[in-house]
């Protein structure tokens, strides 16, 4: 099998020259963070968080409804007493609904991947801000989640600065 990337020699390279060593089990500065799995973000060195300081949790969008399991966790068990939630401009998430995704799915992959895919919303956006908005809404409301301090932020992809969202 072939990889796009020798992760192989780029591990030897990070064990030689970037490990950071061995780190405790919980974050040491018990902040959980939730965002996008772009691959255009490193919401480390954005944010200055070193290896062992955060609970970093990506998915598409950066959508605390599919990170609700993760944060629980980080919040039972790790110790995460802060959580911030960060979307950011240029979001693929904005430019496509759900039908339309579905649509694209029954082409590829024919009617019962299509029937499969019906059932799952796939949590597009129009507006980033007021994603950040619901995404922190669903988190204070939700009673799985610890009354913590919960903030919202869009980063913006044009130039790396970050606004907090109110």
């Amino acid at each position: 099998m072939e990889y796009a990337i020798d992760f192989e020699a780029n591990n030897a390279k990070f064990q030689k020259e970037g490990f950071p060593g061995q780190q405790p089990l919980r974050p040491s500065k018990h902040v959980a963070i939730v965002s996008c799995m772009d691959a255009r973000l490193d919401m480390h060195k954005a944010l200055g968080v070193a290896i062992g300081e955060a609970n970093l949790i990506q998915n598409a969008g950066g959508r605390t409804t599919e990170a609700l399991r993760s944060l629980v966790v980080s919040q039972q068990l790790l110790g995460t007493k802060e959580i911030h939630v960060i979307h950011h401009t240029g979001c693929g998430m904005l430019i496509f609904t759900n039908t339309e995704l579905r649509n694209k799915i029954k082409q590829d992959l024919g009617t019962s991947a299509a029937d499969a895919a019906g059932a799952v919303d796939f949590l597009p956006f129009p507006d980033v801000d007021q994603s950040v908005r619901d995404d922190v809404k669903f988190l204070k409301d939700s009673p799985l989640i610890m009354d913590v301090p919960i903030q919202g932020w869009v980063y913006q992809i044009e130039d790396g600065k970050i606004r907090k969202v109110d």
